[in-house]
């Protein structure tokens, strides 16, 4: 394995900024390549815009100087008020502070090109054909073409070192730096049953009948929940396993503390199952509606996929794996 930069390191430190705002997997698939530019650039400036909301991420890695959140997802819905536009041009003047050697747009996307658009320094993104947004392309100063049929993982990866001109062979460090939550005697394992979409949630008979087996290892199933009906699903699922605990609304921050104790993580297709796996755990993926070849845990940690698109695992499968893991 070997990681090298390609032609002269300039005099000044590089001064590189990131662009990849939402969501929470997407996030972390991202991690690995501020490890990579440290990697290749130790003396690197390194910035990154995200949505306000998934900001506390990207401050778990150490490699980075500066997170610059940004809000779309919220302006989006109060464009008229003075106040969001307050806001624009505060984030506007943030942004426009530095100069930077390159600006990385990792996502695709017509609003973080636009982003892109607005940075001082060089632009640099997907070509029209790797875009997830063709349009895209259209604000980049260097496009590069990185095929669509890789893992978001090593799309990040492949398009940072084509833009910094390194190349990286090394497994991904996602280099985050989380102190574990205290922990009770027992061992715990954390089961992630809510998600984006419907069409990604697990029956709540599979994860009973799965807590269950797991106590008979000598798990304690902690099952969080962000919105109330995450939450009244995780207590449904809690009531029906023996000693399971629904956990209370926590911070990110305190989700990933809380990931970084457990024995074993399982999960269906969400962004905290990711960051499990990137925080060094356990981790099985229940995948129903999505590819993981695509979107599938990727990490150097014990890690298993199970089940693809329209055809989720079943009970004995994701008890097996679960328990090959222990």
């Amino acid at each position: 394995m070997h990681f090298t930069a390609q032609g002269v390191i300039p005099l000044l430190p590089m001064r590189i900024l990131l662009i990849k705002t939402s969501s929470l997997g997407d996030v972390v698939h991202n991690l690995p390549v501020v490890t990579d530019l440290r990697l290749g650039y130790p003396e690197a400036k390194i910035d990154w815009i995200v949505e306000e909301g998934f900001a506390d991420i990207p401050r778990l890695h150490p490699g980075l100087r500066r997170v610059i959140p940004v809000a779309l997802r919220r302006w989006r819905k109060s464009l008229p008020s003075p106040a969001t536009w307050s806001e624009i041009r505060s984030f506007y003047a943030t942004l426009r502070e530095e100069s930077y050697d390159l600006a990385i747009d990792t996502q695709g996307l017509l609003k973080s090109a636009l982003i892109a658009r607005m940075a001082h320094g060089k632009r640099c993104g997907y070509a029209a054909a790797s875009a997830r947004e063709p349009l895209a392309a259209r604000f980049y100063d260097a496009r590069f073409d990185v095929p669509k049929d890789l893992h978001a993982v090593r799309r990040n990866r492949r398009l940072a070192a084509l833009a910094a001109g390194y190349t990286v062979s090394v497994e991904p460090d996602y280099g985050l730096a989380v102190p574990p939550a205290p922990t009770s005697e027992r061992r715990q394992a954390v089961l992630l049953t809510a998600t984006s979409r419907d069409d990604k949630l697990w029956p709540e008979q599979r994860w009973i009948a799965l807590g269950c087996h797991l106590r008979e290892q000598g798990l304690t199933s902690l099952l969080p929940g962000g919105s109330a009906s995450e939450r009244q699903r995780a207590e449904r699922i809690a009531q029906a396993i023996p000693d399971a605990i629904a956990l209370p609304p926590l911070s990110l921050r305190d989700l990933a503390a809380q990931l970084a104790a457990a024995r074993i993580v399982v999960g269906v297709d969400t962004g905290l199952l990711h960051l499990a796996a990137a925080l060094g755990r356990p981790t099985v993926a229940l995948f129903c509606a999505s590819d993981p070849a695509l979107t599938g845990i990727l990490a150097t940690t014990p890690t298993i996929n199970l089940g693809t698109r329209g055809q989720p695992p079943g009970v004995d499968d994701a008890t097996a794996a679960a328990v090959s893991l222990l």
